[in-house]
């Protein structure tokens, strides 16, 4: 096949996603990457694996300060019609393109792409990770986003700017994820959420872990909490540290936190419930994938809080390199984490959560047990390359019967040993 590949990515295991199919598909296929300027090309770069890589330019209208901050959701409205415009012309170099198929990546500022509702002759499959979560979910609340007064509160009700750009996200968004000829998501509990939000059935292609890369090394187990994410409220770092602040002070771990983004109202808001709770809190921001396995590997136990969490690659990578995984019992990570098999699974209430981390921390010989399992899990349903094989099947799916495709001859990953 030759596939033509669109994303708007930052950092992040969407990307990183995307990146390890890249590299399987393009063993058997010709791909072609399109992309906007404001993405980020380094992490996880798809360039060493495919034919071509086209950056359209586009940056982002300049948010102000205040007192003018209200004029913001305008600009943010305006971008919207800005990448609109632009998706068009993507799509119509696509379309001149010869491609069999387009697959299709989340864009930071519309979630679903522009480009599927402007792509019309050739066949689309979106790769929904998530869908517009802040227009369809309550936000976790923090006194960083209620610290206004109540004139303002009552002012942002009736501002006629930020209703017009949620209006305006909301119908491109949903406009955008229904032009798709076919929809992948990466668990049952996003499938469902697909059907809830959207009206649309979804098809589960499960992602998957690197185990050559993170695998287990021979470095003695250090005596803290790790846990892995984005500095953002979504994460549930905040019920992390309370947590671990139930834990006996003789007996509480400090709590690493390694990120790749950090919003910094969020990262004061965490240290001053670290202070007030008496947790030993470590935030570790730009980490690299080599620290990364590093930590995987020395922490006594991996935790995992996010809300609602679509998948969630992190519990996968911490069974790989043969650490216990202690999550909450949510989301995607029921489809991943084995409760009493290579983690606990736990409901979202600190105090069993943190019996759950002080059961593995008293006793390494289960945690170590529990690693094992998990690192034989992830050997075993966990791979990349089934993910690809998976991801391969839905493309060609997705092609109108009796069309041969336009790629050189391959036989395909399906049936590749």
């Amino acid at each position: 096949m030759r596939i033509a590949v669109y994303h708007n990515l930052l950092s992040g295991g969407a990307k990183r996603a995307l990146a390890e199919l890249a590299r399987r598909l393009a063993e058997r296929h010709e791909i072609d990457v399109f992309s906007l300027s404001c993405s980020n090309h380094d992490f996880a770069d798809l360039r060493p694996f495919v034919w071509a890589y086209r950056t359209f330019r586009f940056d982002p209208l300049p948010l102000l300060a205040s007192p003018f901050g209200r004029l913001n959701q305008a600009a943010r409205t305006a971008d919207l019609l800005r990448l609109n415009r632009l998706s068009r012309q993507i799509a119509q170099e696509i379309e001149q393109g010869g491609y069999d198929v387009v697959f299709v990546h989340p864009c930071q500022f519309e979630t679903s792409p522009s480009i599927l509702a402007h792509v019309q002759r050739v066949p689309s499959v979106y790769f929904c990770q998530e869908p517009l979560r802040r227009l369809h979910e309550p936000a976790p609340w923090r006194p960083y986003d209620h610290g206004a007064s109540r004139a303002r509160q009552l002012m942002d009700q009736v501002d006629p700017l930020i209703h017009l750009y949620h209006a305006t996200i909301r119908r491109v968004d949903r406009r955008n994820a229904r032009r798709a000829s076919r929809i992948l998501v990466n668990s049952e509990f996003m499938r469902e959420a697909v059907s809830h939000i959207y009206g649309l059935d979804a098809h589960v292609s499960y992602l998957g872990v690197d185990s050559d890369f993170f695998r287990p090394s021979p470095v003695p187990k250090g005596n803290f909490v790790l846990s892995v994410g984005s500095l953002t409220p979504l994460k549930g770092f905040d019920f992390l540290i309370d947590a671990v602040a139930r834990i006996p002070e003789h007996q509480r771990p400090p709590l690493v936190i390694a990120s790749n983004f950090e919003n910094p109202p969020e990262r004061d808001y965490l240290q001053g419930l670290a202070a007030g709770g008496g947790v030993e809190l470590r935030l570790l921001s730009q980490v690299g994938d080599d620290e990364l396995v590093r930590l995987y590997n020395e922490a006594a136990v991996v935790a995992y809080a996010a809300l609602r969490e679509p998948f969630g690659l992190v519990p996968l990578e911490a069974m790989a390199c043969g650490t216990p995984v202690v999550a909450v019992r949510e989301g995607g990570v029921l489809e991943t984490v084995v409760h009493e098999e290579t983690g606990l699974l736990v409901e979202r209430e600190a105090q069993p959560f943190a019996a759950a981390l002080s059961r593995l921390l008293a006793d390494p010989q289960l945690a170590a047990e529990y690693g094992r399992r998990g690192r034989d899990l992830v050997l075993r349903r966990w791979s990349w390359d089934e993910a690809a094989r998976r991801v391969e099947a839905e493309l060609q799916a997705a092609l109108p019967s009796g069309i041969a495709p336009a790629a050189r001859a391959t036989e395909g990953l399906a049936a590749a040993d």
